[in-house]
């Protein structure tokens, strides 16, 4: 090789380096760690990132690794984004909408054959996802999540190779952005006092605190609205892994498989896949020197209104884990301290000091860190992940097994369908009803015209909701009666309590008749996206004014905003003749010279129908209403029924204020026409945070004086 040969390909081989350097593989060495952003590692002692830094150091990492995209999904609450992120290869990045059709093909269940699903399996990708930050007292895994996405875009291992290879991670780094930056200030601000582990005295989710969990079957919040969104109406994963603090002490990490009872309606695939899953996790854990791994204590398999419940009736496998140490502060736990056995409540307590089937590797005590809790987060993330790559193809072909197994059930009948008729006492009510099946994934039909099920007749715009569709299994359990097995902790002795709610059956609770169809039969209906409330209708002038009906949720709104626009509004105390007849409590909206305007806009946006009154009836008994003067209670004990009530008010438009503890000492309480207190013990309302264990300003109640001023409030009427 001559001399300007041997420079002209060593140029070439520096320029393919530089190359090599900075696209594919070799890019992974410029990604940034969390800790260039935070500027300390994640689940370092007394250290905690914010939402500000958790989305500087996604966005960082999105643009420097081809393995990662992120996007958002919707705002929070308080209007912070909600990110989601994908890591892959940089060929499956590539090609997200083919593995998307993929998994909701499979998924769905529908116009495939066994071979034709085959096929797809082998060529899909398992779709896995992967939160952390819900509940944000419990702080490790909203701060474990960058180091996820870092550790999953970034090693070289033959383990996380295998993942990006065959694997969709669909990583939603924090469920609760407005929480963690409560939590994250409240720390920060009382690190190195007293307080430094306290939880703030707000809700850390604006409305509903630790419920955002709960929200997971109504859906009324935006941050399960769009993780809801994404899981059952877009991507449908085949395992959905939710994290969780703090498990059963002294276990340093629960895991499944889950304990007795199982709700009947779940998938039998299903629960043997999330024990599997669980199993996959163990091993892992074992393979790295991890102690202090349990199963089988405190969570069950029977409710269905969570983020790890809720996917097992959607054909998915729903894992959780709860890990110990929520805290950035370290704590010490003397070995001696230890209890012979886990307080679970179940007939037969599980040693905690020996070895057993369940826990295996006892955990002996000592220090126990936040980067303690990061590591278990990452090694059972990772062993949910590597379980899924390993055996992909069947994941994806049991997602589909267990849909088509649940559509040929629905179809045989017992129940066929379940109508929602038309002759409701609130047909608003039934339209958000609807739309809680939809937000869910199910599918639902309404009728274009009139049929007959059951020997009883239809009109045209009945929803139809057939049990032959993929999430039957969720059906049963929203739409039928629950029935909690009645288990005793000992022959004759007291029941064996439910881990949390027993039943959540939505027709009972939200007021919405319901019929249930055992046979097959007939009918002209298309799908529903969302359901609407029909338009209202407003069929004429009225000279005196209008009539509107007490029996919808949304007249309530629509008496809150006529008022606040200084309508004449009333309501009627006791039944009259309009020409037909009135029952008492009927609303009256006298006419005024925009009335007919606001009862028209009225009408349209809530599907209310208004009934124009010519002449004042001469039996019309009215009482007249008043802007309401609401005086809402919030304890420094941050209440979740005060934050469910406050959500209340606003969305039917109370105008209310804010009253903390000094507002009913100070006794300026006769402006207002009602009072709420929140359900909570009354020892939260009277005495509140005793001193010494809360900042001098978030400590007490309302105290002996604050109690003297409502009982004069409510002597005075």
């Amino acid at each position: 090789m001559s001399r300007s040969t041997y420079r002209f390909v060593h140029a070439v081989a520096i320029i393919l380096a530089l190359l090599v350097s900075t696209t594919g593989v070799g890019s992974q060495a410029a990604v940034p760690h969390p800790k260039d952003v935070f500027g300390f590692e994640p689940g370092a002692d007394y250290k905690l990132a914010d939402y500000t830094q958790v989305q500087a150091y996604l966005k960082r990492l999105d643009d420097a690794s081809d393995r990662v995209q992120m996007i958002e999904i919707g705002k929070s609450a308080l209007g912070k984004p909600l990110l989601l992120v994908f890591i892959s290869s940089e060929e499956n990045l590539k090609q997200l909408d083919r593995w998307k059709t993929i998994s909701s093909r499979l998924a769905r269940a529908r116009d495939l054959t066994d071979e034709e699903a085959r096929r797809l399996a082998k060529e899909g990708r398992a779709v896995v996802w992967v939160d952390g930050g819900l509940h944000a007292t419990e702080a490790a895994h909203g701060q474990m999540t960058s180091l996820l996405a870092y550790t999953v875009a970034t090693s070289e291992a033959d383990d996380l190779r295998r993942i990006r290879d065959n694997v969709i991670v669909l990583l939603m780094p924090n469920m609760n952005p407005d929480g963690l930056d409560i939590v994250a200030n409240w720390y920060r601000k009382n690190l190195g006092t007293p307080f430094e582990t306290t939880s703030p005295p707000e809700l850390y989710h604006h409305y509903v605190g630790h419920d955002n969990n709960r929200d997971s079957y109504m859906i009324l919040q935006p941050e399960t609205e769009a993780h809801s969104r994404i899981i059952y109406r877009e991507w449908y994963p085949q395992i959905v892994y939710n994290h969780h603090q703090s498990g059963p002490f002294p276990g340093r990490i629960n895991i499944p498989p889950f304990d007795d009872p199982l709700n009947p309606a779940s998938p039998p695939l299903a629960v043997r896949s999330v024990s599997e899953i669980g199993a996959h996790m163990a091993r892992r854990f074992e393979e790295e020197g991890k102690d202090g791994v349990v199963s089988r204590q405190v969570y069950d398999m029977w409710m269905m209104d969570t983020v790890r419940r809720k996917p097992v009736f959607h054909n998915m496998i729903g894992v959780q884990s709860e890990t110990a140490q929520p805290s950035p502060t370290p704590r010490l736990v003397p070995p001696e301290s230890i209890p012979d056995t886990f307080r679970s409540g179940r007939s037969v307590p599980l040693p905690a000091r020996r070895p057993s089937v369940f826990y295996p590797n006892p955990w002996k005590g000592g220090w126990i860190r936040f980067r303690d809790a990061v590591d278990y987060m990452i090694t059972a993330s990772l062993g949910t992940l590597d379980a899924a790559a390993l055996d992909r193809e069947r994941w994806l072909f049991n997602i589909y097994r267990m849909g088509k197994d649940a559509i040929e059930k629905g179809k045989a009948g017992n129940p066929f369908a379940w109508v929602v008729p038309l002759d409701q006492w609130d047909a608003s009510e039934a339209v958000e009803f609807v739309n809680v099946l939809r937000r869910s994934g199910a599918e639902v039909h309404r009728a274009t015209s009139e049929f007959e099920a059951d020997g009883k007749r239809y009109p045209a715009g009945s929803y139809i909701v057939y049990a032959g569709q993929p999430y039957r299994p969720f059906l049963l359990g929203v739409l039928e009666k629950q029935d909690y097995p009645d288990e005793r902790l000992y022959p004759g002795g007291p029941p064996n309590p439910p881990y949390d709610e027993a039943g959540w059956t939505l027709p009972i609770q939200m007021g919405v008749k319901l019929a249930r169809i055992e046979k097959p039969f007939q009918a002209s209906a298309d799908q529903v996206d969302l359901a609407r409330p029909n338009p209202g209708t407003v069929s004429g002038d009225g000279a005196f004014g209008y009539a509107l009906s007490h029996h919808e949720n949304a007249s309530v709104q629509a008496v809150n905003r006529l008022l606040a626009a200084g309508e004449r509004v009333g309501w009627a105390t006791a039944p009259f003749n309009a020409g037909s007849a009135y029952e008492a409590g009927t609303i009256i909206v006298q006419n005024g010279p925009k009335t007919k305007a606001q009862v028209e806009a009225l009408a349209r946006e809530l599907g209310l129908t208004f009934t124009p009154l010519s002449t004042r009836p001469g039996d019309l008994s009215l009482k007249d209403l008043q802007v309401p003067r609401i005086g809402l209670y919030q304890s420094w004990n941050a209440s979740m029924d005060e934050g469910w009530t406050r959500w209340l008010l606003e969305r039917y438009r109370f105008p209310f204020d804010t009253l903390h503890d000094a507002d009913i000492r100070k006794g300026d309480l006769a402006r207002f026409s009602a009072i709420i207190l929140p359900d909570q013990p009354a020892s939260a309302i009277l005495n509140g945070h005793l001193p010494g264990t809360m900042p001098p300003e978030y400590v007490g109640g309302i105290g002996v004086e604050g109690a003297t001023q409502l009982k004069r409030y409510l002597e005075r009427g």
